[in-house]
């Protein structure tokens, strides 16, 4: 289950930025998660739970921004949106396309004291 690792490095950066921004509660951290990041939400949200215990994110609700599959059809030119990653375009039925989002995870913002 890598969530449990993608956790505690959350809990990095939002310790490391305790120290650098002078934080010492976290309440709230909102992550922006791409359908084709490879997260289980279901698994990512209990192990945020499980990390955070003794840190100064414990308790810190866990907010998930799901973002979609967003890329440029070369042959229509111009941008669309796909459930997965070999999808056809729905405009022209191409396979011709640039996946350019919804691979992503990253902190979009916190909550603090």
């Amino acid at each position: 289950m890598h969530e449990m690792s993608i956790c505690e490095s959350i809990v990095s950066v939002i310790e490391e930025q305790a120290m650098v921004q002078s934080f010492d509660k976290v309440n709230m951290v909102r992550l922006e998660v791409g359908a084709l990041a490879g997260v289980e939400l279901e698994a990512l949200k209990f192990s945020f739970d499980v990390v955070t215990r003794g840190s100064i994110a414990e308790g810190a609700t866990l907010d998930v921004i799901e973002l979609p599959v967003s890329g440029w059809c070369m042959p229509c030119a111009k941008a669309i949106t796909v459930r997965e990653r070999y999808d056809a375009c729905a405009d022209c039925g191409s396979y011709q396309i640039q996946i350019t989002g919804g691979d992503e995870l990253r902190i979009k913002e916190m909550e603090v004291d």
